[in-house]
């Protein structure tokens, strides 16, 4: 430390301070001075004209303050607040843009997509309404004929006597197929309509435990229930082809509205032909897609669809996003699960409470006779040797009598 002895020295040392003082204010405005034409450099470009939609200058913000403009310095951005101004960065990204990134996930160069909000908005309300009207709708109808028609019942009565229908890797199968569909439709379900039905009800954390059991159980389920549609294809679809007793059965309704008409049909009548092949394209259809979502970006198949339908006059787009795949895919997965489970509906009306004897063919295995003669007559003769029944005739659906039973 330096003492000083008289007037002389105090002016000397004043005078070192000054000089000190101002050298330092000289230091900083040449490194401020720097800095400034380094990010000029960096922003000078209009957006337009450059590839890279981030800035690398340091502290530089994602959305610049409003007031900023190209190739002028750029203020502390903590210190503007947001105006309305010319296109921007956050514009850009805003609209889609992309960005380079240095990640081996390309994808992440979208920071934003604006057609996310009019899928969310897509799947929130029309889809849900869509999915609420189809099942309701079929309930609905349901409820009406079985309260207009009744039970459906053997005409003459329990023969006492049973054919072998279904033998027991047959009935293996269709509760393979049957019981994960079932849960898959609860889980899936509750991901549309639980938050609005049933979290009011049990409260926020019982919902989130069942939602996350589900959704394991719903991921897991899919494989069993893939499974399934495989063995179904091995041991029926030769007996779910087109035969000469299929229109007939059409004609009549499959006699489920007259206890005096039963159009004759082999193993499988028309109707579960119908919906043998509704689960198996529809089904295969929801386990591919729920492959790809389970999977996310893994597979992109609706820019190649769009490009085939438009070979026959139609406009759609071909070029999607990989994130536009994925709502894609989760739309069309929703769409045709709701419709299959309707289907269902009325798969299980029928071959349960609906339909006398019916449930002991997937039960059992074996049916009482009568009931067999009377919707499965062609099978019934070529399983006993006898003359094959004529497929019912227009004429006959008004006219027809009730078969004899010697």
């Amino acid at each position: 430390m330096i003492i000083a002895s008289n007037t002389k020295d105090m002016l000397v040392l004043m005078c070192l301070s000054l000089v000190m003082i101002l050298a330092g204010d000289l230091t900083n405005n040449l490194a401020s001075a720097q800095q400034t034409s380094a990010e000029e450099q960096v922003i000078t470009l209009p957006p337009q004209s450059s590839t890279n939609i981030l800035s690398s200058s340091p502290g530089s913000s994602v959305r610049p303050p409003a007031s900023q403009k190209w190739g002028a310095p750029a203020d502390v951005p903590t210190t503007v607040l947001p105006q309305e101004s010319d296109p921007t960065v956050w514009g850009l990204i805003r609209h889609g843009r992309k960005g380079l990134v240095s990640i081996p996930n390309q994808r992440a160069g979208l920071l934003v997509q604006s057609q996310g909000q009019d899928w969310r908005a897509f799947r929130n309300d029309s889809i849900f309404k869509f999915g609420g009207w189809v099942l309701l709708g079929i309930i609905a109808a349901l409820v009406v004929f079985f309260l207009a028609r009744g039970r459906i019942k053997i005409s003459h009565g329990r023969a006492g006597t049973t054919i072998l229908r279904f033998k027991t890797i047959e009935r293996m199968t269709h509760w393979l197929t049957a019981v994960p569909f079932v849960i898959l439709a609860l889980t899936g379900l509750n991901l549309m309509y639980g938050r609005d039905y049933i979290l009011p009800i049990i409260g926020h954390e019982a919902f989130a435990d069942i939602t996350i059991a589900g959704k394991w159980l719903h991921n897991f389920m899919a494989f069993a229930f893939m499974l399934g549609l495989v063995l179904m294809v091995v041991l029926w679809v030769r007996h779910n082809l087109w035969d000469k007793y299929d229109w007939g059965w059409i004609r009549a309704g499959g006699g489920i509205f007259s206890d005096d008409v039963h159009p004759p049909a082999r193993k499988f009548n028309a109707g579960q032909k119908i919906v043998f092949w509704a689960v198996i394209l529809a089904g295969a259809s929801i386990s591919y897609s729920g492959l790809a979502l389970m999977f996310p970006f893994a597979m992109e198949p609706f820019a190649a669809t769009f490009a085939f339908l438009n070979n026959f006059g139609t406009e759609l787009p071909t070029q999607l996003e990989p994130i536009q795949e994925m709502q894609l895919l989760q739309t069309w997965h929703a769409i045709v699960a709701v419709i299959l489970i309707g289907l269902i509906f009325a798969h299980i009306y029928i071959g349960s409470f609906g339909m006398e004897g019916a449930i002991d063919a997937m039960w059992t295995g074996e049916v009482d006779e009568n009931w067999a003669r009377e919707h499965h007559a062609a099978w019934v003769a070529e399983l006993k040797g006898e003359p094959e029944p004529e497929p019912l005739s227009f004429e006959a659906v008004g006219s027809a009598e009730k078969p004899s039973h010697d």
